[in-house]
């Protein structure tokens, strides 16, 4: 499960409206209308709320405008929710239209509950937030995704070489052609990271189920009287206000690891420990403990934690202080080792 909350953006080609962004969340329904869907692929999405469902894009951007009192130019008026589970959680799903739907309600209570606020003496529920979701399908590769990074060398020289091409059909240089096309041929094969036998290019849509949710929530509560915000960096304290002392802050570790509990509550899933919270934290933060953590689970599970890292680009060393990488370097090469071994003894079974 990878969570985001981002503020929305400001200035630039963004105006202060959600208009942009919720045309953005509509994309995906545009496309849609324009081709004939094969039969049991997913159709049009629309917004929902935690008790409404098919609200229209015109409505959230009403509602979110319209609930901003009081704050400035400078401030955000709503926070983007990303919400993006896992292949192997999505395997889990039933259906996953309607199962994400009913997640994201609980997921939402549990945003409210890391507020470590107080509306009018009683803690914030989820009836005190104005928000609205929206599910989504498809996904396409972008520039930052480990994949193109790793293909750029490729695609920098399959670049250079389709220039030369161009220079020699143009009369402007001499050489041959056909020769270095069978070198982009070449280069289009060795690039490591394929898909359905093509090299992953930024904007080819990614295969596989991509479901995933997006989260429009109103910085204002719904009574358009309190600041609520997810970015605040007061993470759980009180300060006078008035001659009162006032509650503040989100706790979003707290949130994140609700947010995993949550699911596998509600979908019976067993979470592997590379793919918690807590372990991608440690991943960053203290590598060592990370590692360690690893060597002690059973071998299945270990087998499967580095089935997970390997797909989702870990280890992300560059991330990491070089003397904290160096050491979890030795801890992950013997991990790798020992589990190399138990794989190819046919002892474990992927």
């Amino acid at each position: 499960m990878y969570i985001t909350i981002t503020p929305q953006k400001l200035g630039g080609n963004y105006s202060q409206s959600s208009g942009d962004f919720v045309g953005y969340l509509e994309k995906e329904n545009q496309s849609l209308e324009q081709e004939d869907l094969p039969a049991g692929q997913a159709g049009m999405e629309h917004f929902f709320n935690q008790y409404d469902d098919e609200i229209s894009a015109d409505k959230v951007v009403k509602e979110i405008d319209g609930n901003g009192a009081k704050l400035k130019k400078t401030e955000p008026k709503f926070y983007s929710i990303t919400v993006s589970p896992s292949k192997y959680e999505l395997n889990r799903l039933q259906n996953s239209s309607q199962d994400l739907k009913r997640y994201t309600r609980e997921l939402m209570k549990d945003y409210v509950a890391s507020f470590n606020r107080e509306i009018n003496g009683r803690p914030i529920k989820i009836d005190d937030i104005k928000y609205y979701a929206k599910i989504e399908h498809q996904r396409t590769f972008k520039g930052t995704d480990w994949q193109i990074k790793e293909n750029q060398p490729y695609a920098t020289k399959i670049l250079q070489l389709k220039t030369e091409i161009r220079s020699i059909e143009e009369g402007q240089t001499e050489g041959n052609s056909k020769l270095l096309q069978k070198k982009i041929d070449r280069l289009e094969k060795e690039a490591p990271y394929q898909q359905d036998g093509k090299r992953i290019v930024q904007g080819m849509p990614k295969a596989g189920n991509q479901s995933h949710i997006h989260i429009i929530v109103s910085r204002k509560d719904a009574s358009n009287t309190f600041s609520l915000s997810p970015g605040s960096k007061h993470k759980a304290s009180e300060v006078e206000m008035h001659g009162k002392n006032v509650k503040r802050g989100f706790d979003r570790d707290q949130f994140f690891e609700r947010a995993e509990k949550t699911f596998d509550r509600t979908f019976g899933y067993q979470r592997n420990f590379a793919e918690t919270y807590k372990a991608r934290k440690d991943f960053i933060k203290n590598p060592k403990v990370y590692f360690a953590s690893l060597m002690k689970l059973p071998t299945n599970e270990k087998v499967i934690a580095f089935k997970m890292m390997k797909e989702s680009g870990v280890p992300m060393l560059p991330s990491i202080p070089v003397t904290q990488a160096q050491l979890a370097m030795k801890v992950f090469n013997r991990l790798r080792r020992g589990v190399e071994v138990a794989i190819k003894s046919s002892s474990i079974g992927i």
